[in-house]
């Protein structure tokens, strides 16, 4: 190795350890400041956001769904997500909760942006959840078939007008919202 190529692999090696120490003085005096109602910096937003897309795409490229979303699938997909997801995304029309407003990340309107996001990575999202960002995992608690529903319904927002979104009703209604079947504590059902 001759001396410009050892001068290069030393200056690399001590700009990661200088980077190691910077990050290491930021994480262990708490000088980031994680209150939900600062934004991030957009070098911390832009490597999160990017984390998280190229994480979920590379995840949820196994996910085996049905061929096609029947009606059937949609309108079953509707009732859950009214129940459990439309809070925090609101729906075509439908604004999300007051509160959801505050979250960082602020959770994404699905009618807007469900197209950027393929089935198979939308059903990845609902089953699994994504850390530190509020959105919970439903896996543990919905079978497959179930998060397909809602991956179908969620598909379908982008294209359906408000009227469509309120004809949808709860099945289920307020008082037993989550009174529905679930998978059991263990595995939800794979297909």
């Amino acid at each position: 190795m001759n001396a410009t190529m050892k001068g290069a692999v030393i200056g690399a090696l001590g700009m990661g350890l200088l980077l190691t120490a910077i990050a290491l003085i930021v994480v262990l005096t708490g000088s980031y400041n994680v209150a939900a109602t600062a934004r991030h910096s957009p070098i911390v937003g832009w490597a999160l956001t990017t984390t998280m897309k190229n994480s979920v795409e590379s995840r949820a490229l196994g996910a085996e769904g049905p061929e096609a979303f029947t009606a059937e699938m949609i309108t079953a997909g509707a009732a859950e997500y009214k129940a459990m997801c439309s809070r925090c995304h609101g729906g075509v029309g439908e604004s999300r909760q007051e509160w959801a407003e505050t979250m960082r990340p602020k959770p994404p309107a699905l009618a807007q942006v469900a197209d950027e996001w393929s089935a198979e990575e939308v059903f990845w999202l609902v089953k699994n959840g994504v850390k530190m960002t509020g959105m919970p995992a439903f896996g543990p608690t919905h079978d497959d078939e179930t998060i397909w529903t809602i991956a179908a319904f969620v598909k379908a927002l982008p294209d359906m007008s408000a009227e469509q979104y309120a004809a949808y009703n709860d099945t289920h209604g307020e008082e037993d919202a989550h009174d529905h079947e679930h998978a059991s504590g263990h595995e939800a059902h794979d297909h």
